[in-house]
């Protein structure tokens, strides 16, 4: 049962949500509801508008928790700086670039952030969409336009459609689970949009070596794809091991020290996180909920 609280936070989402979109129509598009309903929710109302599995599901798009969520603040740490300046750069430039680094430093929660304030901008975890039809479906599904029909039509709709809209960008994460069949359909998006979208693809060290190894395998399409993302991989960590830890833990403290419980050392968090970001906020998330 989904509570009037908890339709209320979802609404106040959707309102958040709605200027990354040229119209109410595109918005609701995006989300999957038709655009009297849209209008309803926009009004205030949240009564026999949606089924509960519809606001779970729009709950899921926008990143709404459907229990208690504690107030995260956003630490300007090494990785965010990164990631947000190229990004901004990417899109304002309609560029495309890859970054390749080792997980749990702050990618996704930095790609997330961006996509939350920047209009004309989409996340995808390509992890969900692996092959090559729930890709682009997926792209479709972000931007409003057309997903459900002919695929030929959802193709020529969607590249239509990121022509005409000012800068827009695809932020791909967790590119390396992608199929081939949609690496080589990510090729051909980008020839069909080229200075007119920005892509930028995300992943751990092992979707460098899945590029480069099909490279030297001469696997048709690869060597191309690089070229077009700058045929170079970005990286924020240090390859030495200890400036590799001093940057691990630099970032757990900083993050630490704006969200954990007042009188908690920072410090403390960061030496028991080991530097990773997810087990930061696991201890955090912990320790306020031990609060009175």
């Amino acid at each position: 049962m989904i509570t009037t609280d908890i339709k209320n936070k979802i609404t106040e989402a959707i309102k958040a949500n709605r200027g990354n979109y040229p119209s109410d129509a595109k918005h609701a598009a995006s989300l999957s509801v038709t655009t009297s309903v849209y209008s309803a929710i926009k009004n205030g109302q949240t009564e026999r508008v949606l089924s509960d599995a519809n606001w779970i599901s729009i709950a899921r798009k926008l990143g709404v928790s459907l229990r208690g969520e504690m107030e995260w603040k956003i630490a300007r740490t090494e990785t965010f700086d990164f990631i947000m300046t190229q990004l901004e750069l990417a899109q304002t430039g309609s560029l495309s670039g890859i970054l390749c680094d080792i997980p749990n430093i702050g990618k996704t929660f930095t790609a997330r952030h961006y996509v939350k304030t920047h209009p004309n901008a989409v996340y995808i975890d390509c992890s969900q969409v692996k092959t090559k039809l729930k890709l682009v479906r997926k792209i479709a599904a972000e931007f409003g336009t057309n997903s459900r029909g002919r695929y030929s039509d959802v193709y020529d709709d969607l590249v239509y459609y990121l022509r005409s809209i000012e800068n827009p960008l695809i932020i791909l994460d967790e590119a390396g689970d992608l199929q081939y069949e949609a690496f080589l359909e990510l090729k051909a998006l980008w020839n069909a949009t080229e200075r007119c979208c920005a892509w930028y693809m995300m992943g751990a060290d092992g979707l460098k070596e899945k590029i480069n190894r099909s490279i030297e395998c001469r696997k048709v399409g690869y060597t191309e794809m690089l070229s077009r993302y700058g045929d170079r991989y970005s990286k924020v960590s240090p390859d030495d091991g200890k400036d590799r830890a001093r940057f691990l833990m630099g970032q757990a403290r900083a993050v630490a020290k704006l969200n954990a419980p007042a009188g908690v050392d920072p410090a403390d968090i960061a030496r028991i996180s080991g530097g990773g970001l997810r087990r930061v906020y696991t201890e955090i998330e912990k320790l306020k909920r031990q609060q009175p």
